[in-house]
Protein backbone atom coordinates (compact mmCIF):
# COMPACT_ATOMS: atom_id res chain seq x y z
CA UNK A 1 0.00 0.00 0.00
CA UNK A 2 2.79 2.32 1.24
CA UNK A 3 4.40 1.66 -2.63
CA UNK A 4 1.18 2.38 -4.50
CA UNK A 5 0.66 5.60 -2.38
CA UNK A 6 4.13 6.87 -2.83
CA UNK A 7 4.63 5.87 -6.47
CA UNK A 8 1.07 8.20 -6.79
CA UNK A 9 2.64 10.88 -5.24
CA UNK A 10 6.30 10.76 -7.43
CA UNK A 11 3.76 10.84 -10.48
CA UNK A 12 1.68 14.13 -9.35
CA UNK A 13 5.15 15.95 -8.19
CA UNK A 14 6.75 15.11 -11.36
CA UNK A 15 3.20 15.79 -13.45
CA UNK A 16 3.10 19.46 -11.95
CA UNK A 17 7.09 20.39 -12.01
CA UNK A 18 8.20 23.36 -13.66
CA UNK A 19 10.47 22.92 -16.11
CA UNK A 20 13.55 25.52 -16.10
CA UNK A 21 14.01 27.86 -19.09
CA UNK A 22 16.93 30.09 -19.34
CA UNK A 23 16.73 32.69 -22.23
CA UNK A 24 19.87 35.24 -22.82
CA UNK A 25 18.06 38.09 -22.68
CA UNK A 26 15.06 39.57 -20.92
CA UNK A 27 12.32 40.04 -23.83
CA UNK A 28 12.82 36.39 -24.72
CA UNK A 29 11.91 35.94 -20.69
CA UNK A 30 9.16 38.09 -20.73
CA UNK A 31 7.87 35.84 -23.75
CA UNK A 32 8.18 32.82 -22.34
CA UNK A 33 6.12 33.78 -18.99
CA UNK A 34 3.27 34.75 -21.22
CA UNK A 35 3.26 31.02 -22.41
CA UNK A 36 4.49 29.27 -19.81
CA UNK A 37 2.91 30.94 -16.75
CA UNK A 38 3.21 28.93 -13.52
CA UNK A 39 4.12 25.79 -15.34
CA UNK A 40 7.81 27.35 -15.74
CA UNK A 41 10.86 28.66 -14.12
CA UNK A 42 12.40 31.69 -16.10
CA UNK A 43 16.23 32.70 -15.64
CA UNK A 44 17.70 35.46 -17.80
CA UNK A 45 21.15 35.10 -18.10
CA UNK A 46 22.00 38.37 -19.55
CA UNK A 47 21.32 41.74 -17.52
CA UNK A 48 19.34 44.55 -19.77
CA UNK A 49 21.83 46.85 -18.55
CA UNK A 50 25.08 45.81 -20.31
CA UNK A 51 25.91 45.45 -23.68
CA UNK A 52 24.35 42.00 -25.29
CA UNK A 53 27.35 41.41 -26.89
CA UNK A 54 29.24 41.34 -24.34
CA UNK A 55 27.70 39.65 -20.79
CA UNK A 56 30.02 38.92 -18.17
CA UNK A 57 30.27 35.46 -17.96
CA UNK A 58 30.02 34.43 -14.39
CA UNK A 59 30.76 31.15 -12.58
CA UNK A 60 27.06 31.86 -11.44
CA UNK A 61 25.61 31.51 -14.30
CA UNK A 62 26.61 27.96 -14.93
CA UNK A 63 24.95 26.67 -12.01
CA UNK A 64 21.84 28.07 -13.86
CA UNK A 65 22.12 26.68 -17.14
CA UNK A 66 23.03 23.35 -15.89
CA UNK A 67 19.53 23.31 -14.26
CA UNK A 68 18.06 24.11 -17.28
CA UNK A 69 15.52 21.97 -19.48
CA UNK A 70 15.62 24.42 -22.02
CA UNK A 71 17.68 27.26 -23.17
CA UNK A 72 16.64 30.06 -25.86
CA UNK A 73 19.16 32.05 -27.12
CA UNK A 74 18.47 35.45 -29.41
CA UNK A 75 21.05 33.67 -32.07
CA UNK A 76 22.16 35.74 -35.02
CA UNK A 77 25.89 35.96 -33.16
CA UNK A 78 24.69 37.36 -30.56
CA UNK A 79 25.49 36.03 -27.64
CA UNK A 80 29.05 34.63 -29.29
CA UNK A 81 30.91 36.89 -27.01
CA UNK A 82 29.89 35.31 -23.40
CA UNK A 83 27.56 32.03 -24.10
CA UNK A 84 29.97 29.48 -26.11
CA UNK A 85 31.80 29.04 -22.92
CA UNK A 86 29.58 28.85 -20.33
CA UNK A 87 28.12 26.25 -22.61
CA UNK A 88 31.10 24.21 -22.26
CA UNK A 89 31.28 24.51 -18.69
CA UNK A 90 27.72 23.66 -17.29
CA UNK A 91 27.88 19.96 -19.07
CA UNK A 92 24.24 19.96 -19.55
CA UNK A 93 23.95 17.58 -22.78
CA UNK A 94 20.08 18.45 -22.93
CA UNK A 95 20.65 22.37 -23.50
CA UNK A 96 24.08 21.82 -26.07
CA UNK A 97 23.47 23.82 -29.67
CA UNK A 98 21.16 21.09 -31.64
CA UNK A 99 19.64 19.14 -28.24
CA UNK A 100 16.20 19.28 -27.38
CA UNK A 101 16.45 21.78 -25.00
CA UNK A 102 18.22 24.24 -27.17
CA UNK A 103 16.12 27.04 -28.93
CA UNK A 104 17.89 29.35 -31.69
CA UNK A 105 14.99 32.26 -32.02
CA UNK A 106 17.08 33.58 -35.19
CA UNK A 107 16.53 30.64 -37.41
CA UNK A 108 12.46 31.82 -37.32
CA UNK A 109 13.55 35.32 -38.31
CA UNK A 110 14.17 36.82 -41.80
CA UNK A 111 17.26 38.96 -41.51
CA UNK A 112 18.19 42.24 -42.30
CA UNK A 113 21.91 43.86 -43.00
CA UNK A 114 22.99 40.40 -44.23
CA UNK A 115 26.38 41.36 -45.20
CA UNK A 116 27.98 40.22 -48.75
CA UNK A 117 31.13 39.16 -47.67
CA UNK A 118 32.71 39.41 -43.87
CA UNK A 119 36.09 41.14 -42.70
CA UNK A 120 37.26 42.84 -39.83
CA UNK A 121 37.39 45.95 -42.08
CA UNK A 122 34.13 46.30 -42.10
CA UNK A 123 33.92 46.06 -38.28
CA UNK A 124 31.80 43.67 -36.08
CA UNK A 125 29.33 42.67 -38.28
CA UNK A 126 27.32 39.47 -38.22
CA UNK A 127 27.54 36.84 -40.88
CA UNK A 128 23.75 36.48 -40.61
CA UNK A 129 22.45 39.96 -40.20
CA UNK A 130 21.42 41.89 -37.92
CA UNK A 131 20.60 39.96 -34.49
CA UNK A 132 18.41 42.75 -32.90
CA UNK A 133 15.02 41.93 -34.50
CA UNK A 134 13.42 41.94 -30.85
CA UNK A 135 13.07 45.71 -31.47
CA UNK A 136 10.22 45.29 -33.71
CA UNK A 137 6.98 44.22 -32.01
CA UNK A 138 5.58 42.59 -34.83
CA UNK A 139 8.50 39.97 -34.29
CA UNK A 140 7.06 38.99 -31.00
CA UNK A 141 4.11 36.70 -32.28
CA UNK A 142 6.76 34.76 -34.13
CA UNK A 143 9.10 34.22 -31.49
CA UNK A 144 5.74 33.12 -29.48
CA UNK A 145 4.80 30.41 -31.58
CA UNK A 146 8.17 28.64 -31.86
CA UNK A 147 8.77 29.30 -28.04
CA UNK A 148 4.96 27.59 -27.38
CA UNK A 149 5.59 24.99 -29.89
CA UNK A 150 9.02 24.02 -27.92
CA UNK A 151 7.90 23.93 -24.65
CA UNK A 152 4.69 22.24 -25.78
CA UNK A 153 7.21 19.38 -26.80
CA UNK A 154 9.13 19.39 -23.92
CA UNK A 155 6.02 19.59 -21.12
CA UNK A 156 3.29 17.62 -22.88
CA UNK A 157 1.61 16.93 -19.31
CA UNK A 158 0.59 20.73 -19.39
CA UNK A 159 0.17 20.92 -23.34
CA UNK A 160 -3.41 22.67 -22.27
CA UNK A 161 -2.55 25.12 -20.32
CA UNK A 162 0.29 26.00 -22.87
CA UNK A 163 -2.05 26.53 -25.31
CA UNK A 164 -4.76 28.51 -23.44
CA UNK A 165 -1.75 31.11 -22.89
CA UNK A 166 -0.44 31.32 -26.23
CA UNK A 167 -3.93 31.75 -27.73
CA UNK A 168 -4.87 34.24 -25.45
CA UNK A 169 -1.80 35.94 -25.95
CA UNK A 170 -1.81 36.18 -29.28
CA UNK A 171 -5.17 37.85 -29.51
CA UNK A 172 -4.16 40.42 -27.14
CA UNK A 173 -1.05 40.89 -29.04
CA UNK A 174 -2.64 41.47 -32.19
CA UNK A 175 -5.30 44.01 -30.25
CA UNK A 176 -1.72 45.74 -29.21
CA UNK A 177 0.25 45.91 -32.40
CA UNK A 178 -3.40 47.36 -33.68
CA UNK A 179 -3.40 50.12 -31.95
CA UNK A 180 0.63 50.42 -31.97
CA UNK A 181 0.65 50.84 -35.76
CA UNK A 182 -1.93 53.54 -35.72
CA UNK A 183 0.16 55.47 -33.57
CA UNK A 184 3.09 54.94 -35.49
CA UNK A 185 1.53 56.91 -38.44
CA UNK A 186 2.48 60.33 -37.40
CA UNK A 187 6.35 59.22 -37.50
CA UNK A 188 6.92 58.00 -40.95
CA UNK A 189 8.51 61.17 -41.63
CA UNK A 190 11.02 61.49 -38.73
CA UNK A 191 14.53 61.33 -39.76
CA UNK A 192 17.23 60.04 -37.19
CA UNK A 193 20.79 58.73 -36.90
CA UNK A 194 21.66 56.25 -34.21
CA UNK A 195 24.32 55.57 -32.60
CA UNK A 196 24.87 51.61 -33.52
CA UNK A 197 22.82 49.51 -35.97
CA UNK A 198 20.11 48.42 -33.22
CA UNK A 199 17.16 49.99 -34.21
CA UNK A 200 16.48 48.65 -37.64
CA UNK A 201 14.56 46.34 -37.94
CA UNK A 202 11.99 49.04 -35.89
CA UNK A 203 12.58 51.98 -38.37
CA UNK A 204 12.27 49.28 -40.79
CA UNK A 205 8.51 48.35 -39.81
CA UNK A 206 7.56 51.74 -39.80
CA UNK A 207 8.92 53.62 -42.96
CA UNK A 208 11.38 55.70 -40.44
CA UNK A 209 14.82 56.44 -42.56
CA UNK A 210 18.20 55.97 -40.26
CA UNK A 211 20.76 58.06 -42.93
CA UNK A 212 23.88 56.80 -40.62
CA UNK A 213 25.51 56.20 -37.42
CA UNK A 214 27.17 58.02 -34.86
CA UNK A 215 29.72 54.57 -34.81
CA UNK A 216 31.93 54.62 -38.58
CA UNK A 217 31.55 50.44 -38.57
CA UNK A 218 29.89 48.61 -36.02
CA UNK A 219 31.47 48.51 -32.99
CA UNK A 220 34.08 50.91 -33.77
CA UNK A 221 34.12 54.14 -31.96
CA UNK A 222 33.48 57.52 -33.69
CA UNK A 223 36.51 59.17 -34.87
CA UNK A 224 36.74 62.89 -35.27
CA UNK A 225 36.64 62.81 -39.21
CA UNK A 226 33.66 60.95 -39.00
CA UNK A 227 31.63 63.35 -35.81
CA UNK A 228 32.21 66.06 -38.37
CA UNK A 229 31.06 64.22 -41.52
CA UNK A 230 27.89 63.07 -39.66
CA UNK A 231 27.12 66.23 -38.63
CA UNK A 232 27.62 68.76 -41.83
CA UNK A 233 25.42 65.83 -42.99
CA UNK A 234 22.69 66.04 -40.47
CA UNK A 235 22.49 69.97 -40.98
CA UNK A 236 22.36 69.69 -44.63
CA UNK A 237 19.16 66.57 -44.28
CA UNK A 238 17.96 68.82 -41.18
CA UNK A 239 17.86 65.98 -38.81
CA UNK A 240 16.87 66.18 -35.38
CA UNK A 241 16.78 63.04 -33.75
CA UNK A 242 19.73 61.13 -32.62
CA UNK A 243 18.38 57.66 -31.38
CA UNK A 244 21.51 56.36 -28.18
CA UNK A 245 21.21 53.24 -26.34
CA UNK A 246 21.63 52.72 -22.50
CA UNK A 247 25.42 51.24 -22.79
CA UNK A 248 27.14 52.93 -25.65
CA UNK A 249 29.09 56.29 -24.45
CA UNK A 250 26.97 59.18 -24.60
CA UNK A 251 29.24 62.02 -25.04
CA UNK A 252 28.85 62.06 -28.76
CA UNK A 253 25.47 62.05 -29.22
CA UNK A 254 25.28 65.16 -26.87
CA UNK A 255 28.53 66.86 -28.56
CA UNK A 256 26.57 66.18 -31.86
CA UNK A 257 23.27 66.96 -30.52
CA UNK A 258 24.54 70.33 -29.76
CA UNK A 259 26.20 71.13 -32.73
CA UNK A 260 22.79 70.22 -35.01
CA UNK A 261 20.21 71.14 -32.32
CA UNK A 262 19.05 67.71 -32.74
CA UNK A 263 17.19 65.84 -29.72
CA UNK A 264 19.40 62.48 -28.22
CA UNK A 265 16.35 60.15 -27.84
CA UNK A 266 17.53 57.26 -25.09
CA UNK A 267 15.64 54.17 -26.06
CA UNK A 268 15.84 50.65 -24.72
CA UNK A 269 17.46 47.93 -26.61
CA UNK A 270 15.65 44.82 -24.14
CA UNK A 271 12.59 44.84 -21.50
CA UNK A 272 13.98 46.56 -18.65
CA UNK A 273 17.00 48.23 -19.88
CA UNK A 274 15.53 51.64 -19.53
CA UNK A 275 13.10 52.80 -16.39
CA UNK A 276 9.44 52.11 -17.59
CA UNK A 277 10.54 49.20 -20.00
CA UNK A 278 9.99 46.61 -17.78
CA UNK A 279 7.05 44.74 -19.59
CA UNK A 280 6.69 43.92 -23.17
CA UNK A 281 3.97 46.76 -23.94
CA UNK A 282 6.13 49.61 -22.31
CA UNK A 283 9.08 48.62 -24.05
CA UNK A 284 7.84 48.94 -27.15
CA UNK A 285 6.02 52.13 -26.07
CA UNK A 286 9.26 54.14 -24.86
CA UNK A 287 10.49 53.23 -27.62
CA UNK A 288 7.97 54.88 -29.88
CA UNK A 289 7.80 57.59 -27.28
CA UNK A 290 11.39 58.19 -27.36
CA UNK A 291 11.21 58.58 -31.00
CA UNK A 292 8.06 60.20 -31.68
CA UNK A 293 7.77 63.10 -29.35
Amino acid sequence: MKKIILTLVLGLTLASANINVDTTYSTLGAIVKKIGAEHVNVTVLGSSKYDPHFIVPKPSLLAKLRRADLLIINGGGLELGWLPPLLRGAHNSNIQNGAKGFLDISHSIAMINVPASVSRAFGDVHASGNPHYITDPHQVPIIAEVIYKKIKLLDSSNANSYETNYQSFMQEWKEYLTEFDAKMQVCKTKKVVQYHLLFNYFLNRYSIKSYGNIEPLPGVSPSSKHTIELIRMMQNEDIKVILQDVYHEKKSASFIADKTGARVATLPHDVGSLKGSDTLESFYNTIAEQICR
